[in-house]
């Protein structure tokens, strides 16, 4: 495999960290390459915030559901959508800026890419990383303790540092349920393959010393009940329509 896919290859969640800081050229040379991410005609409705105050951090451990990696990774920031740069342009020339449920989708993916290449970027040059969508459990709380005007979306948080730990790689779907040709495969079949990955899931998580846990009671487990019910309360007050 070329340099690009072993460093993809190389992918895991790290959620034991050194403490130490990533250096600021590295991290600029990280956010440079992450906003070369393709974005919907060029709207760029993305921006991150870096929290390195150390009360804020507190409390977004608690906000996050005690995750204490948020605190001691190192280097913890907040992926967000942003209109307000877009609010701003349109009052600046007397015109409207009117959002939708596009609008909405144009913030959530440019922001998920802009991310995904960060968390490559940093990847590469030696650094762990892990995604925190327990950032959403209060986002109204995180809302106010970031201070965040009308049109900033928090999405979830990244965590950047070295790590303390060298997970196993973690079983994926197999390809023919996620590379499909032309039309969606019957139930059966789309069953048949997850059962099938649902055996590779328990085989892994019996060498983790997790004898008994399967990914299919894990996702019954975690789709039975609505999840964060606040989200569209929170985006709606920040000025989002999803409509």
């Amino acid at each position: 495999m070329n340099p690009i896919l072993n460093q993809m290859h190389g992918h895991r969640s790290i959620r034991a960290y050194t403490g130490e800081v990533m250096p600021e050229a590295e991290l600029h040379a990280a956010l440079e390459a992450a906003q070369l991410a393709a974005t919907s005609s060029n709207v760029q409705a993305y921006n991150t915030i870096r929290v390195t105050d150390p009360e804020m951090l507190a409390k977004l451990v608690v906000l996050t559901g005690g995750q204490e990696k948020v605190a001691l990774c190192g280097t913890f920031l907040v992926m967000c959508g942003d209109m307000r740069r877009h609010y701003l342009l349109a009052q600046s020339a007397d015109s409207a800026c009117e959002e939708n449920l596009e609008s909405f989708l144009l913030c959530t993916i440019d922001a998920s890419l802009f991310a995904q290449n960060l968390a490559l970027a940093a990847e590469s040059l030696g650094w762990g990383t892990c995604f925190v969508g327990g950032l959403r459990n209060d986002l109204a709380a995180v809302g106010a303790l970031l201070n965040l005007p009308q049109g900033v979306y928090p999405f979830f948080g990244l965590c950047i540092g070295r790590a303390a730990e060298e997970p196993w790689k973690r079983p994926r779907l197999p390809m023919k349920a996620v590379l499909i040709e032309n039309e969606y495969p019957c139930d059966e079949s789309m069953l048949a393959m997850m059962r099938s990955y649902d055996d590779d899931m328990a085989a892994y998580y019996k060498k983790r010393g997790a004898s008994g846990r399967r990914w299919i009671g894990q996702m019954e487990q975690f789709f039975a009940t609505p999840r964060r019910t606040g989200d569209r309360s929170f985006y709606e007050s920040q000025g989002a329509s999803l409509e």
